[in-house]
């Protein structure tokens, strides 16, 4: 016999060794899997052979039952944003490098306006924000999608527009959690931004803004576009203004927002050729 050969019956007892070590193995993962304990075997007759060792007794798993199912007890928790702390104002510009400014449209989203901003805005390859009103956004979810996949920021606007400080702050938390919820419900996500109406921010907004993950973001240059004074007012009020950091308030929504699409078209390419650079926040 060679010296690397063993005796017939020693290769035997290794070879049950192996398959009972196999069988063992996989009783212990199919019980993570599923988390159900094994059940007792029932009592055996006098001289009946039981099963072999370390296969439970009971039904046979079918291999959809364990192999397809992901092992959900080690998946990681879903990651959540630290919150923000609770400011005392909101913030009127934003930093970055160079000539960057941000272009930003309240009240929306309206059908009659707003696909045209979205247009101009994808002409020009620029990002911008958009702060919606709940109920706006909750009939027209098409044009918060649109904003989405074009790479726009969807801020929260509240739900009705009210003016912030005369409520109470459950009314508060209603009209700022309410928005925030058909946002995350369209889009998959929360919006991280938020902007009161009117600009009328109080310490119990600030304070639920941040329970919900929101910065607040005001303006630096507002275009007072609401008051319909022509678009070449707005023109002007838009690169007189301009400037690193900047935040330009206009409307989509709100009334005849039909000057600040014009608006949009005239001074936007006189940005890009001032060699100013469109973009959004990040958090």
């Amino acid at each position: 016999m060679k010296k690397d050969q063993l005796p017939t019956g020693r290769r035997m007892v290794l070879r049950i060794a192996a398959a009972l070590g196999a069988t063992t193995t996989f009783g212990l993962f199919a019980l993570e899997r599923t988390g159900a304990p094994p059940r007792p075997a029932a009592p055996l007759p006098p001289g009946a052979a039981g099963p072999p060792v370390g296969v439970q007794g009971g039904p046979r798993l079918a291999p959809s039952s364990y192999r397809l199912q992901p092992m959900t007890a080690y998946a990681p928790a879903r990651y959540r944003r630290a919150l923000p702390p609770v400011r005392q104002r909101p913030f009127l510009r934003v930093s970055g490098a160079g000539r960057s400014m941000v272009l930003s449209f309240d009240d929306g989203p309206d059908p009659r306006y707003t696909p045209a901003i979205l247009r101009t805005l994808r002409k020009h390859g620029v990002r911008a924000m958009f702060f919606v009103c709940g109920e706006m956004a909750a009939v027209n979810p098409e044009l918060l999608r649109e904003m989405a996949d074009d790479g726009h920021v969807v801020g929260n606007h509240s739900w009705s527009h009210p003016l912030i400080p005369r409520l109470r702050p459950s009314r508060i938390r209603d009209e700022l959690g309410s928005t925030s919820d058909i946002i995350e419900r369209t889009l998959g996500s929360p919006p991280l931004w938020y902007r009161a109406p009117y600009g009328a921010w109080n310490r119990h907004s600030f304070e639920i803004g941040a329970e919900l993950g929101m910065e607040p973001l005001a303006w630096t240059v507002d275009t007072l576009d609401w008051k319909e004074p022509g678009a070449h007012v707005i023109v002007r009020r838009v690169l007189d203004g301009a400037g690193p950091g900047v935040v330009v308030l206009s409307h989509d929504a709100g009334g005849d927002r039909s000057q600040s699409v014009a608006a949009l078209r005239a001074y936007l390419p006189e940005l890009l050729a001032a060699g100013y650079h469109l973009t959004v926040p990040r958090r």
